[in-house]
């Protein structure tokens, strides 16, 4: 479930983002007012996708990242692996 760092970016209330990588992952923060929490998101050029439609905690989002790494690394059966039981 760890995810390293430089992974994504946490944007804390009144700061900018004012650098990312394509694909990259970002925390921002909500207000207080507001709920608190975080929105999780992708940075693409022009354009932030939400990932998640409901605000997250920090646990949460990395969970969240973590088994979307895992759905992109797992390797499709073949016809070659295919037998019947």
């Amino acid at each position: 479930m760890a995810k390293s760092p430089d992974k994504f970016q946490i944007i804390y209330r009144g700061e900018t983002l004012t650098f990312y990588k394509p694909g990259e992952w970002v925390f921002f923060q909500r207000a207080k007012e507001n709920g608190g929490g975080y929105w999780l998101g992708k940075t693409f050029d022009f354009v932030f996708m939400l990932e998640i439609p409901h605000p997250v905690s920090i646990v949460q989002g990395m969970k969240f990242m973590s088994e979307q790494e895992t759905l992109t690394t797992v390797k499709p059966d073949t016809v070659e692996d295919f037998r019947l039981e």
